[in-house]
């Protein structure tokens, strides 16, 4: 890998510290610019020391006072620590206020703290696509704690979780019915879940509601972290202080570097190569349909996510919603025909030679309401220079271990060389 002149300098000097050098190379992950790619393996290779704590939740919820918050206790500390900032960027001009930055003002002069703010650049997710590259690059450059704090979310947008060693989930007071809508999405990511604006008349009942919705879950295995409900009030003195005590909790229960094993697909949008993948290397297919999975809309926008994968194969998720339902309260047909040809297009295109639909039939055998979580599954039946054949089977797991037949999906490729 020839690393490009001035890309490798910047790295050099970002490894050793240097600020300016830090900076640039912030920029140059966030424009893709030549030397990006290579610059980020370079800083991704010397990586894995630092806390990356994730800091995600609806759209006014405090998360960037929350996170100033933060910043200032582990700088009392003395720890260096970064920051990296998604905000929404418009769907007009492509641009950003960047407004998270100014929040955290008072610590800017301070030599521990480094905040960078991004537009996510019209990705969903709640991130850009150098998010890992911008972890990566303060993780090796010698800061303790990394810091990301995602656009306003709803409950599709989870990529932080796979780059994150400890997730926040922020709620707001009152959420009422929204916990109902969230709890199958951002809320599931949570390793500690924040009730902000402790001060406010409904932060302790919705903190309870929040611990209540815990208990219905299954419960987790032995020696696994069972996830925390703690009330912030970020304004006051004092008033993270459990939240940073359930940190140094989980941070003891989870090691650090949850990212760098997630295989390569998240760097900077990077597919992994299949000729580079052994047959069994079930984590590494994973990674590559994930990355694949990354570069479409509607996965993102239907909450699709990758389960498993192979050479020819893939097998998808997606819990039913207010999204997917009709005008009579079940799930859209689309929507399961989306999900079906979301298997479809991952297993015919996970060898590599870009494959193009040129038919698909689907049948339906049982309803699918709210609530309800669906898998597809899809398999090669054959396949020949030219042409390739899949089934894709989608099924609701029950809750004694068996699957009920929802429906049945044949879908025919175009191969191109």
């Amino acid at each position: 890998m020839t690393l490009d002149p001035r890309a490798a300098a910047l790295a050099e000097r970002a490894l050793a510290g240097d600020r300016r050098a830090i900076a640039r190379l912030l920029t140059l992950f966030d424009d893709d610019a030549p030397g990006a790619r290579e610059a980020a393996a370079t800083m991704a290779a010397h990586a894995g020391k630092a806390r990356i704590v994730g800091v995600t939740g609806v759209p006014g919820s405090g998360k960037s006072t929350l996170v100033n918050a933060l910043l200032g206790a582990w700088l009392d500390r003395g720890l260096q620590v970064g920051v990296v900032a998604f905000d929404p960027s418009s769907p007009i001009s492509g641009g950003a206020v960047l407004g998270d930055r100014i929040r955290m003002g008072e610590h800017g002069a301070n030599p521990n703290a480094f905040v960078r703010s991004f537009s996510a650049r019209g990705e969903l997710g709640g991130l850009s696509r150098a998010a890992r590259a911008a972890i990566d690059c303060f993780d090796a450059a010698g800061f303790d704690r990394v810091i990301v704090e995602t656009v306003g979310t709803g409950q599709s947008e989870t990529r932080i979780a796979a780059l994150a060693d400890s997730r926040v989930v922020v709620c707001p007071p009152g959420l009422g019915d929204d916990v109902q809508a969230l709890k199958a999405g951002t809320l599931e990511i949570a390793d500690v879940l924040a009730v902000s604006k402790g001060d406010l008349p409904l932060a302790e009942q919705t903190a309870q509601e929040m611990r209540e919705m815990l208990s219905l879950r299954r419960s987790p295995a032995a020696g696994t972290w069972k996830p925390r409900v703690v009330v912030v009030r970020a304004l006051a003195e004092g008033g993270i202080t459990g939240l940073l005590e359930a940190l140094e909790a989980h941070a003891l229960s989870v090691e650090a570097g949850r990212r760098l094993r997630e295989g390569p697909g998240r760097r900077l949008g990077a597919i992994p190569d299949p000729a580079s993948i052994a047959a069994g290397d079930a984590d590494g297919w994973r990674a590559r349909l994930q990355a694949l999975a990354e570069r479409d809309g509607l996965c993102a926008t239907l909450g699709i996510t990758v389960l498993a994968g192979g050479p020819g194969r893939s097998e998808v998720a997606m819990t039913v919603d207010a999204r997917h339902l009709n005008f009579n309260g079940g799930c859209h047909g689309g929507a399961l025909f989306s999900l079906a040809d979301s298997a479809f297009g991952l297993a015919s295109n996970s060898h590599g030679p870009l494959a193009s639909g040129i038919d698909a039939h689907i049948t339906f055998q049982a309803g699918v309401r709210a609530g309800q979580r669906l898998v597809a599954r899809a398999s090669e039946v054959s396949r020949s220079r030219r042409i390739a054949v899949y089934r894709i089977d989608v099924v609701r797991p029950e809750g004694d271990g068996g699957e009920t037949a929802v429906s049945s999906f044949t879908g025919t490729v175009s191969i191109k060389a």
